[in-house]
């Protein structure tokens, strides 16, 4: 058993004294649990300390491995470049974790390196271990916007690699809380920002991990949490391990919640095998819904797991109703899994001689031929969540008081430009967001106003 521990610590940089200039004294509590959490670092003596940072390199589709024998930065962008953190690098950690990575196709290793200096998000946590103990080697892992299961695989291939070679490791989640706990404080206040520091530091506190899956992401951009893929690595590196686990402190006095908490691991435990039993309840639920299922959903289940299947788009079903083949409209199917976009691909006017037939072809383009996203696997499909969505005939607009987010969708046209946004989406709010994204995804100025809209309603199936 390799993994020998691990901490989660926040990264406010004015922590630092010569940042902070006397701040630093409203975060006390933080800062004596901070050289609490060092000093049980160094009383395991690691000799890799693994940092996952969401202020190193951050890829859509990648999680990045910083690559070369070291690194250093500086706190200049505080205002204080006399404060200096310098780190070695684990290099064969971090290429047989790359190679571990490689072997089962994940999108991990240390390709894509723009900047190699060291983030705050990484010195602040170096800066405290540093005044109790130096006789380690690092490896420093950016988060990346994959999912949350993706970020726990991770944090298995760490454990992985690190029992293979040997190395006592331990676990760096750096990550604030939320930052939307005060009106006053950077990103002002919303009700999910203090709800999701309450489950967190309860959670994390008792070394809870599976509940971080319970979290939706919607929710937590409204909370504007910075670590939760982090904490999500660190639990997936200590995933079947019993582990003890010590919550030092929480504060949140500027408006951003900073959370501490230590973990010892303490033999295995096969039950805390978090990402299994998480896929296990989300196949469950997706069979009771399977069960439950409108015609329309069904038909664009069969249609994907058919061609998957075949390789060949299935032919339409003869035991439709009446509706599904004499009429004609634009159709989007939209795929979810693990309650992210997985893949959607629709028509705005219908293309083919039927709703079947429109449900059938962008069923497979929504798994196949989204640019956005990898196909699906084909062990995907359990898990795959389906909505369907029957347009209705567009109206031409002539002013943004006729839209309703929640009612209508939108269709933004200048030129040979066109895009299209259905209604009642998730993070589009008001009238002014779904304008804009609509001529985000047309290819438009955000400020032209020389533009054709039209509404559409939609007739929705999940």
């Amino acid at each position: 058993m390799a993994v020998i521990g691990a901490v989660m610590v926040p990264h406010p940089p004015l922590i630092i004294p010569e940042v902070g200039r006397g701040e630093e004294k409203e975060i006390q509590k933080t800062i004596d649990a901070y050289r609490q959490a060092a000093q049980e670092v160094a009383a395991l003596q690691p000799e890799t300390i693994i940092v996952t940072t969401p202020h190193s390199i951050m890829y859509g589709d990648y999680f990045h491995i910083s690559p070369g024998v070291g690194a250093k930065g500086d706190f200049g962008q505080f205002r204080s470049p006399e404060v200096k953190i310098q780190v070695k690098y684990d290099t064969i950690f971090a290429e047989e974790l790359s190679l571990e990575a490689d072997e089962h196709g994940f999108m991990a290793g240390t390709l894509g390196e723009r900047d190699p200096r060291l983030d705050h998000g990484t010195m602040i946590p170096l800066y405290f271990i540093n005044q109790a103990y130096t006789d380690y080697q690092a490896v420093r892992i950016g988060l990346s916007g994959l999912s949350f299961a993706d970020h726990y695989t991770l944090g298995q291939y760490i454990q992985e690699t690190a029992n293979r070679l040997g190395r006592r490791t331990i676990i760096v989640a750096s990550g604030d809380l939320s930052h939307r706990l005060k009106e006053d404080g950077p990103y002002g206040y919303r009700e999910e920002g203090p709800e999701y520091d309450r489950e967190t530091m309860e959670l994390m506190g008792e070394a809870d991990f599976g509940r971080l899956f319970d979290f939706s992401e919607e929710f937590c951009q409204k909370a504007g949490e910075c670590g939760h893929r982090s904490f999500l690595i660190m639990a997936g590196a200590l995933d079947r391990m019993k582990v003890s686990a010590q919550k030092l402190s929480y504060e949140g006095p500027f408006g951003v919640g900073y959370g501490v908490c230590t973990y010892r691991t303490e033999g295995i435990d096969d039950s805390r095998n978090f990402k299994d039993r998480h896929f296990k309840r989300e196949l469950r639920k997706a069979q009771e819904k399977k069960e439950q299922e409108d015609a329309y959903v069904r038909l664009a289940r069969k249609s994907l797991e058919g061609y998957m299947l075949k390789h060949t788009p299935i032919s339409v079903p003869k035991d439709l109703p009446e509706e599904f083949l004499s009429r004609k409209a634009g159709v989007f199917v939209s795929l979810k899994k693990d309650g992210r976009l997985r893949g959607c691909i629709g028509t705005i006017a219908p293309t083919t001689g039927s709703v079947a037939e429109e449900i059938i072809q962008n069923a497979v383009s929504a798994g196949t031929k989204d640019y956005r996203f990898p196909q699906v696997a084909y062990e995907e499909l359990p898990y795959l969540e389906y909505s369907v969505d029957v347009l209705g005939e567009p109206e031409e607009i002539d002013s943004p008081d006729q839209l309703d987010v929640k009612k209508y969708g939108l269709i933004v046209t200048k030129g040979r430009k066109r895009g299209l946004l259905l209604p009642d989406l998730e993070g589009v709010d008001t009238i002014e967001d779904q304008i804009m994204i609509t001529k985000q995804k047309a290819g438009i100025n955000p400020d032209d106003e020389d533009v054709k809209m039209e509404r559409f309603q939609v007739i929705r199936y999940r």
